[in-house]
């Protein structure tokens, strides 16, 4: 793999992956459906392991959160509608209304042995979306860790809608990760960890056990191959894993059938793939507008604007805006793109998407002339644009 094998040997890797884990206090650990379920519904066996690792998590003295799919494949595996059957929208919700309570049942009773009280915490996209309702989850969450409860969460799928879904469970424990700015974020899944190539078909294929950077030579190795009962596959991951870098946490991929795995991962085995925390890090208010805000619309800027903002530190200004794709109000996410139609920069809008038509290509001090009156030089500060 080029860049990170030549970064970080085995041996370095190892030691950087354990001084992580021993420092980690507060962790989100996310189980995908491909773990959780079997022919049969949902695997008690595994549910029992999950409860008896994080119980250890957590009586070692850290704060552990779980994000847990299977509700719709225990919903599923309970209608006995078959692998095969296409389902819709409004059916896969009904499945999902069915399966969560037997899925939540299940962790109580296996966390019940250990002593330890679990929460449910069912989310949408809208949730978080907006600011005062994401800021009251975490208020949530950390009342939930001083009532000495790990909380389970899980995309409240019976009443998401598909515009406003989180897509997976990947992204929501990214988010939950970044926003109670835990320490590590762990994605237990149906694979062994990241390869230089898929080892099923190429012999030459690497297992990478400690990323330095998510750069796009890593992306690309991810694929984009789904498993049968998840709806993120390795490229969900990896782009939760970049979120959480972002965020300054570290992540870990790898297999979650495997008995004892969090056990090995802290005892500092050498298992799965290790992601490094990202040298710079994007401040909290950032991350939200960066990854949880969806944009409501896009402005193409010309190559000045584009470096202003990506590598002098500066706001965007009207003079900088070639054209305007969609409708947005002020206040808005909107996402800046170059005349490549890459995403540059996501921001929050301070006029309007018809305003900023009138004024593209225009200096500061014309606004008021252009519009007859002017609230700011700037279209988007910088305070509230993160690159992307």
């Amino acid at each position: 793999m080029a860049d990170n094998e030549k970064d970080i040997s085995r041996a370095d890797g190892l030691y950087l992956r354990q001084n992580y884990f021993d420092k980690a206090k507060r962790i989100v650990v996310k189980v995908g459906s491909a773990v959780l379920t079997n022919g049969d519904g949902i695997d008690s066996q595994v549910i029992g392991n999950i409860a008896r690792e994080l119980s250890f998590l957590k009586k070692s003295g850290r704060e552990v959160i779980l994000v847990s799919s299977g509700a719709v494949a225990a919903g599923r595996r309970i209608i006995t509608l078959g692998d095969n059957s296409e389902i819709s929208l409004g059916e896969k919700q009904a499945l999902a209304a069915i399966g969560q309570p037997s899925l939540m049942q299940s962790y109580v009773t296996a966390f019940s042995e250990y002593d330890v009280n679990v929460a449910q915490v069912l989310l949408t996209h809208s949730d978080l979306a907006d600011r005062n309702r994401y800021l009251r989850v975490r208020s949530t969450i950390l009342s939930l860790f001083r009532f000495d409860t790990i909380p389970i969460l899980n995309e409240n799928d019976t009443v998401a809608v598909e515009e406003l879904r989180f897509g997976d469970n990947d992204t929501l424990a990214a988010l939950i990760a970044n926003l109670i700015e835990a320490d590590m974020f762990i994605c237990l899944t149906d694979v062994v960890g990241l390869y230089t190539g898929n080892p099923s078909t190429d012999p030459d294929a690497r297992p990478l056990y400690t990323v330095a950077s998510i750069t796009e030579k890593i992306e690309a190795m991810a694929g984009n191959l789904k498993s049968k009962l998840g709806t993120g596959g390795m490229q969900s991951k990896i782009r939760a894993a970049k979120m959480v870098a972002n965020g300054g946490g570290s992540s870990f991929i790898g297999p979650g059938k495997e008995e004892n795995i969090l056990q090995q991962l802290f005892s500092g085995e050498l298992v799965g793939t290790f992601f490094l925390p990202a040298q710079d890090k994007i401040k909290p208010r950032k991350q939200w507008i960066a990854h949880v805000l969806q944009p409501k619309g896009y402005i193409v800027l010309d190559s000045g604007a584009c470096d202003a903002i990506s590598n002098r530190g500066c706001s965007l200004l009207p003079s900088g805006i070639l054209e305007v794709q969609g409708q947005f109000g002020i206040g808005d996410a909107v996402h800046c793109l170059n005349q490549k139609g890459t995403k540059v920069a996501a921001g929050l809008i301070n006029y309007s998407s018809n305003d900023v038509d009138q004024i593209k290509q225009h200096h500061s001090d014309d606004i008021r002339d252009i519009l007859g009156v002017k609230d700011y030089d700037e279209v988007i500060h910088r305070d509230n644009l993160v690159l992307l």
